[in-house]
């Protein structure tokens, strides 16, 4: 009742921002919901399957690039669109997961990597489609989301489907299997589980779900470039689960109002913007290991979970 209480009560806030905070804060709230719920995918993988990826930036761009292209540059219609980009965004990540799943460790995270830098390769390269470094740039939003605390409501919305679906799917009992998994892989397999095709479905739905975070960062920047499939993205979207807590996924939407909140506030000061964020990041690794929200769970009883 306590968790429901806080959940009411978070979403009752939210919903507020518009008009507590008009104007560029509502907008910059926005951004971090998509940008927590690509955290949140990251963490499907990270925290519960014990995997981590370094390619998530990439799904989530080319879900915002096919969006782009097909609703701007071919003139298609923009929900075909959105629905072609969260498609691809999903092909990519079980592409990305027949190459990636026999992997484990610091080898997974380099061959995500790779696969990542062969993605922001082929933006960068294919300018006939992509535009190289140009990128493509287009209004793709609908008209009856021009209205910032309108679209501020439905990214809002969808992002809370999206957190409670994949909070409903990792606390199934396929993500329970996930989470055997990540503490003793050789145990599960000997249980009779079939590893690879649980971490295969694991990595997919986490693609897709960041595939819909790209489609949503579509309709916000109304841009695309290579640095969208970039690995700083798929970095930004790592640390944010990492500083508000890997395997909590909440923590993931606390970790991502921290850094952007500290990256614009800090770039108002210092062009060195990145190298503050790298100290509050070590310093969360020092005093908080387990997470902003998991350091919370050792002081908050209700805040801890029922399935450990």
């Amino acid at each position: 009742m306590k968790r429901a209480a806080l959940v009411v009560a978070a979403l009752a806030a939210l919903a507020c921002v518009p008009a507590v905070l008009p104007g560029y804060n509502t907008t910059l709230v926005t951004e971090m919901l998509i940008f927590a719920a690509l955290a949140m995918s990251i963490d499907i993988l990270a925290g519960y399957a014990g995997r981590t990826p370094l390619c998530h930036g990439a799904i989530f761009g080319v879900a915002t690039y096919v969006v782009l292209y097909y609703a701007s540059a071919a003139g298609g219609n923009v929900w075909v669109g959105v629905l072609l980009g969260i498609a691809a965004g999903t092909a990519t990540a079980m592409v990305f997961a027949l190459l990636a799943i026999r992997t484990s460790g610091v080898y997974f995270l380099l061959l995500t990597l790779a696969m990542g830098m062969i993605v922001w390769g082929i933006c960068l390269r294919w300018t006939s489609v992509t535009g190289g470094e140009n990128g493509i740039r287009g209004a793709v939003k609908p008209g009856w989301l021009a209205d910032q605390a309108r679209f501020y409501w439905f990214v809002l919305a969808v992002t809370a489907l999206m957190t409670l679906a994949m909070w409903r799917f990792v606390t199934s009992p396929f993500g329970l299997t996930l989470r055997g998994i990540k503490e003793s892989e050789s145990r599960m397999r000997a249980l009779g589980y079939n590893v690879p095709l649980h971490l295969f479905i694991g990595f997919a739905v986490s693609g897709f779900f960041a595939a819909v975070a790209g489609a949503l960062y579509a309709f916000y920047n109304s841009f695309v470039s290579p640095s969208t499939v970039a690995l700083g993205q798929s970095v930004e979207g790592l640390l944010m689960a990492i500083v508000g807590g890997v395997g909590t996924l909440f923590g993931s939407l606390i970790g991502s109002a921290l850094i952007i909140s500290l990256e614009n506030f800090v770039s108002l000061y210092t062009e060195r913007w990145s190298m503050v964020l790298g100290f509050a990041f070590i310093l969360t690794m020092i005093f908080a290991p387990e997470g902003i929200l998991g350091k919370l769970r050792a002081f908050y009883p209700f805040s801890k979970r029922r399935n450990t």
